[in-house]
């Protein structure tokens, strides 16, 4: 495992430190009782705190998510530290960092701003000082308008379900507000963190290859990683050639990005570029693209990936670990080799959770969110882009050979229908309709396909996925079940 010193970093004093408005939030505890309307479902997803900004994402609720996140990480801590702080490009992220940075400091701990960064530099900055935890501001791959909140612990892993109840249980509920102490956290501006981050990415392939002389296209979505992606590349030798590499909030994820990946596919071929990576908002994910322009997707990542970890024996019981969303291709496929696939449900979190029950060292999405434990604590779109390259460059052939050499995935169909309205869409399952039409595709389809269905916890929908034998089959049903679910949800 690649790791670095655990230190502590100095308290740099800037100018902007303690500002007019979080002063104004952290001395005034009134405003943490004042009501919110707030709806009735969870308010976190499969992957923090995500909606619209200015609706569910407003000031207030920073502010009181701020406070008692602060509240829960410092009752967690076994010792005194600050919370780490990290936020995307979104027009709406500043504000609301300064809310929840008030919030943290009105619950007595200190915040380090490392400012517009990847969600993954957060996690590390949480594993390698002395913080209590972090939190980053983000919506991930979702539109510009939409924006997130999602906190990690001192170890650089996902806050645990038990404690974001916690966290929840605080925002609904105000009764303890008045016995909080008056002593202030204080907040420092600290991007000069991030540079252990950078060196901490790059020592991880310089200890396995080097990458000298590939030319890579990097798609960086307008988003979080716009600043450091090139650097982290071409300081190993790569010819880098960037798509949307400025910060830009009114932008991010808009037809580019690990969504869209048309932009990313034709810059590979018009560049004659070995391979392509698309990260999304906040770059906690990547999708590859081979020198064709065909898509690699996160299950032929963790393929390719965990075949070179087991040739060297780096991936123990060749287990991967992977979700419901898995092609069946890729499971057949690993599972002819004599390895073993363990499926979850939907989130790195549950990916997480069961990497650390089985001791599985290489976990991930087909969506790109890839978790290698040798060297992050959590997914990290530029790290996976490395080691993808380094597998490229180990194998001595190209991505679109290796890719050939490995598995012929089954036609899956992947549908989204808006449900706007979130008691509907999260009930859905109480649905008699929707569910009796969804076990009639189950029964169609026997040993020939599967179905899944879920709403999703980071976006306003309603998630189908039919997977078959055939095209014409997972269509026919994808398109059976989009229409029950518009029919019945919409």
């Amino acid at each position: 495992m690649v790791t670095s010193p655990i230190w502590k970093a100095p308290k740099s004093n800037s100018s902007e430190q303690s500002n007019q408005i979080q002063q104004s939030y952290s001395s005034n505890f009134s405003l943490l009782q004042k009501p919110l309307t707030l709806p009735t479902s969870p308010l976190f997803g499969t992957d923090g705190i995500r909606g619209k900004a200015g609706e569910l994402l407003s000031a207030d609720l920073a502010l009181k998510v701020g406070f008692w996140g602060g509240q829960v990480l410092r009752s967690s801590a076994t010792t005194q530290g600050p919370v780490i702080l990290g936020f995307d490009s979104r027009n709406s992220s500043d504000s609301l960092a300064r809310a929840l940075s008030a919030g943290i400091n009105a619950a007595g701990l200190d915040v380090w701003n490392l400012g517009l960064c990847p969600t993954p530099a957060v996690a590390h900055l949480c594993r390698f000082t002395e913080a209590v935890g972090g939190v980053m501001i983000s919506a991930s791959h979702n539109p510009p308008e939409d924006n997130g909140i999602k906190f990690f612990n001192s170890e650089g892993t996902k806050l645990s379900l038990a404690r974001q109840k916690q966290i929840e249980a605080g925002i609904r509920d105000f009764a303890d507000c008045a016995k909080t102490n008056n002593i202030l956290g204080e907040h420092y501006h600290r991007p000069d963190l991030l540079k252990d981050y950078v060196a901490s990415l790059q020592l991880s392939v310089q200890s396995v290859t080097d990458l000298q002389g590939m030319r890579i296209v990097l798609d960086l979505a307008w988003g979080a990683c716009s600043e450091l992606a090139q650097q982290v590349f071409a300081d190993l030798g790569v010819e880098v050639i960037c798509l949307h590499d400025q910060p830009d909030g009114s932008r991010i994820n808009v037809n580019c990005g690990s969504t869209h990946l048309n932009c990313l596919q034709e810059a590979v071929q018009q560049y004659s570029a070995d391979m392509g990576f698309a990260f999304d908002g906040d770059a906690d994910r990547v999708i590859a693209v081979d020198a064709q322009g065909r898509v690699v997707d996160g299950d032929h990542i963790l393929y390719l990936w965990g075949q070179t970890l087991s040739q060297v024996e780096k991936l123990p019981e060749n287990l991967i670990v992977a979700t419901v969303m898995a092609n069946l291709g890729f499971e057949r496929a690993w599972e002819q080799l004599g390895y073993k696939l363990v499926r979850t449900k939907v989130g790195d979190q549950h990916v997480q959770a069961e990497m650390l029950r089985t001791g599985a060292m290489l976990g991930g999405e087909q969506s790109g969110h890839i978790l290698c434990h040798h060297y992050s604590s959590t997914g990290d779109g530029m790290l996976t882009a490395l080691h993808i390259a380094s597998v490229v460059r180990q194998s001595g052939v190209s991505l679109t050979e290796l890719v050939d050499q490995s598995f012929q995935k089954y036609p899956q169909l992947l549908l989204n229908v808006r449900v706007e309205n979130r008691e509907r869409r999260c009930r859905w399952q109480e649905c008699d309709a929707l569910t009796k039409e969804i076990a009639k595709a189950e029964a169609s389809l026997g040993e020939q396909g599967r179905v899944l269905v879920r709403a999703s916890g980071t976006e306003p929908v309603i998630r189908v996925m039919v997977e078959a034998i055939s095209a014409e089959l997972a269509d026919y049903w994808g398109s059976q079940l989009v229409l029950a679910v518009k029919k019945n949800l919409t």
